[in-house]
């Protein structure tokens, strides 16, 4: 059909209103909640898929002292806190990383609402196979309204952030999305926000953070509510440092250390945090994001993989 073939393909040049209705249906009877073989609950598409997985576990042959063939079970190492292919995610940002993550993590399975406050980018979010659902952060009602839409929310990715002249957006509407995401059960918040925010104040040369100060005071208040929520809802704070619009270099690292700074690219950026979306390493972390070869002087500090 030419849904299978826009999914396989990533092109929907060749979808009609038609087949985007079927696909509509589908995508609302696979995410039905229905119980698995140990009583969980989980959605319908994917309840063979796990099934499918138990049983890729294989049958590796050992020996034992004596040269006694044995066989034993080996199961796959998980270290990830969820599972791509059904987690769904909603990922509030405008533009630039926002759209980065959304693709980073469609190329995972992932399914993906992007929260916007104009329809300007419908036509690029559904390109991609992603939804979009239009509300303003800072309107906390429409941010309520945004998340029921997303059906079964797992993870909630916020690159949202204002102006220098207006930065409400980085604080009070960060914090309309986390304490709507929590209320609502979600189970991870990945904030982002940026180097100069918190206990990092003094990573950014002081012109350079007198310059954002407006932004990174509200950023600041936004990451203390997320911590504070922290026994309702796991987190992940990335911080990255100065933005660059060019192509990904690959060179993006995450670290603890907050005396890091640097610059990195929007798209390194957008890979390190849907690392971190599915990382159970990343549980309750503080990472700070820049480009290992585009740091300010020649500090040394410890990599955090993921």
């Amino acid at each position: 059909s030419n849904v299978a073939i826009a999914r396989t393909h990533g092109d929907l040049r060749r979808v009609t209103a038609r087949d985007r209705t079927w696909f509509e249906k589908l995508r609302r009877w696979m995410w039905a909640q229905v119980p698995d073989t140990r009583g969980r609950k989980v959605r319908r598409g994917r309840m063979q898929a796990r099934t499918a997985m138990a049983m890729r576990r294989t049958i590796q042959p050992t020996w034992t002292t004596k040269g006694t063939k044995r066989t034993t079970r080996i199961g796959r190492t998980n270290t990830m806190a969820l599972d791509p292919d059904n987690t769904s995610v909603l990922v509030a940002g405008g533009g630039g990383v926002a759209m980065d993550v959304a693709r980073a993590l469609k190329d995972r399975g992932a399914w993906v609402w992007c929260m916007q406050r104009s329809e300007a980018r419908r036509a690029e979010v559904e390109d991609m196979l992603a939804f979009l659902v239009k509300a303003d952060a800072l309107d906390a009602e429409s941010v309520g309204k945004a998340m029921d839409a997303a059906d079964g929310l797992d993870v909630v990715v916020s690159t949202v952030g204002g102006t220098t002249a207006q930065p409400q957006a980085d604080g009070q509407g960060n914090i309309n999305l986390i304490e709507e995401a929590a209320k609502r059960g979600v189970k991870r918040f990945v904030l982002v926000t940026s180097i100069g925010t918190g206990d990092s104040k003094d990573a950014p040369p002081k012109p350079v953070y007198d310059t954002l100060e407006p932004v990174l005071v509200e950023k600041t208040k936004a990451e203390e509510r997320l911590k504070q929520l922290g026994n309702e809802m796991e987190y992940v704070i990335v911080r990255p440092g100065g933005l660059k619009s060019d192509p990904a270099t690959g060179n993006g690292v995450l670290t603890e250390d907050v005396r890091v700074c640097g610059a990195i690219h929007r798209e390194d950026v957008a890979e390190l945090v849907c690392q971190a979306v599915f990382s159970d390493k990343a549980k309750n972390k503080v990472l700070s994001a820049v480009d290992r070869n585009q740091l300010f002087g020649e500090p040394e500090f410890d990599v955090f993989v993921l």
